[in-house]
């Protein structure tokens, strides 16, 4: 038997809430050769409790590292061809995080927005991006309260891996109220496969990706899977203190189709171990 079928199950028994049982089969899975098994029960013999963004240090790390790297080269690269083309007055960043899509991107243009708004609801990643970019106006918000603060619009609005971390109910309001306020709207974002959560294909699809991702981080990987992947994964799981809501391309198409958007469309991106990235455009 390999690893990945003890890791299922021990997915399966997070998701059942028997949190021994799931440590007891990681630990069979990692006697099998599995780093993700091993990160598994050490995440597991610990509380579990903190936030998967209290820890910016596991973060950054993740982000600017495995295929990070080629993925938001190629994403960077791509809103600033798109910045040069449009020559937007104004552009927003819903979920800027550090700026490392955003700023890369307006290094390379040729256009420079002459307005400039960066949101980002975590302090310690929103920190520093004004250095990096000062004529933008950074605020500390969730875009939910943001968007409820006034009523500008903006010719160019993008969010990056962001809009995912919104709850589908409240990402609807959200871009119902983008909408009438938007010139052009440019969404990354994952194509995920579909599954029936929970389900032994979902939680054996999870294990194969998750893997994948551990393995990409050598030094740093105890670092990226217990201050961030797992605690994504085992929300993915278990439902509860989920942080993340993704789709595959076509939902997420059909979305912003009912939130009021036309010529939605979608294009690849850069291939990734967790799914193929892909820039979703509206207006």
């Amino acid at each position: 038997m390999t690893s990945i079928e003890p890791l299922t199950d021990a997915l399966a028994a997070y998701r059942a809430g028997d949190r021994d049982q799931a440590a007891e089969l990681a630990a069979q899975a990692g006697r099998a050769g599995s780093t993700l098994a091993d990160e598994l029960r050490a995440y597991l013999a610990g509380d579990g409790s903190a936030p998967v963004y209290d820890q910016p240090s596991a973060f950054t790390a993740f982000i600017r590292g495995g295929g990070n790297v080629e993925l938001y080269r190629a994403l960077s690269a791509e809103l600033a061809a798109r910045y040069d083309s449009a020559k937007p007055e104004s552009l927003l960043d819903l979920g800027c995080g550090d700026g490392l899509a955003v700023v890369p991107a307006l290094d390379q243009a040729s256009h420079l927005p002459p307005r400039i708004d960066l949101v980002e609801p975590s302090a310690a990643l929103l920190e520093g991006v004004h250095e990096r970019v000062p004529s933008a106006q950074c605020w500390q918000s969730t875009a939910q309260d943001f968007l409820a603060r006034d009523d500008l619009g903006w010719d160019f609005v993008q969010s990056t891996f962001a809009l995912q971390s919104i709850e589908p109910e409240q990402r609807a309001e959200v871009l119902r109220t983008l909408q009438p306020r938007t010139g052009t709207l440019v969404i990354a974002e994952f194509d995920v496969p579909e599954f029936e959560e929970g389900s032994p294909e979902h939680l054996r699809s999870l294990v194969e990706r998750y893997e994948r991702g551990v393995a990409e981080y050598g030094e740093d990987a105890s670092l990226v899977a217990q201050g961030f992947l797992l605690p994504v994964l085992l929300g993915i799981v278990s439902g509860q203190q989920r942080t993340n809501w993704e789709h595959p391309a076509a939902a997420w198409a059909e979305q912003l189709t009912t939130a009021g958007f036309t010529d939605v469309g979608v294009s690849p991106l850069a291939d990734y171990w967790w799914s193929p990235a892909v820039l979703i455009t509206a207006c």
